[in-house]
C-alpha cells in the first residue's frame, strides 16, 4: 500500500504550481487551497464573495468526490479571506455546504491571494 495517492480531477482547476489537487494517506485526504478558478476557463470568472465562494465549494466537492468522499466527511477546513468584511457573505456561502455537523475551522485574512481572489478553501477529510 502506497503512504500517499495523488488526487486529480479535469472538474476542478489543474493544479497552479508544484502541488496536487489533494493528497489522500492513511485514511485521510487533505486538499490543497481552492481558489474560485472556473474549470471550464481557467479563470475567475465570479465577481462577488458570495459567486466566488460558490465557485471554491463546488470545485472542492469534485475533489473530495474524487477521494470517494463529500462534505459530511470534512473534518477541518482553513479558510483565507482577503477581506476579513467579506466574513458574513462567505459564511452565509459555506454553511450550505456544512448545514450538520460542521467541521473545525479557521477562517483569516491574508494580504493577498493567488490570482486575485477573494477566498480560497482547503480542507481534510476522513474516508471510509
Amino acid at each position: 500500500m502506497a503512504i500517499k495517492e495523488v488526487l486529480h480531477t479535469d472538474l476542478a482547476p489543474a493544479a497552479v504550481g508544484p502541488y496536487s489537487q489533494a493528497i489522500a494517506s492513511n485514511g485521510f485526504i487533505y486538499t490543497s487551497g481552492q481558489i474560485p478558478i472556473d474549470p471550464a476557463t481557467g479563470k475567475i470568472e465570479a465577481a462577488t464573495i458570495e459567486e466566488q465562494t460558490e465557485q471554491v465549494m463546488k470545485n472542492l466537492q469534485y475533489v473530495l468526490a474524487q477521494g470517494g468522499v463529500s462534505f459530511d466527511r470534512v473534518i477541518k477546513t482553513t479558510c483565507f479571506l482577503s477581506d476579513i468584511n467579506d466574513f458574513a457573505a462567505f459564511n452565509g456561502v459555506y454553511a450550505k455546504y456544512f448545514t450538520e455537523q460542521a467541521p473545525a475551522r479557521s477562517c483569516v485574512q491574508v494580504a493577498a491571494l493567488p490570482l486575485g481572489a477573494k477566498v480560497e478553501v482547503e480542507g481534510v477529510a476522513v474516508q471510509g
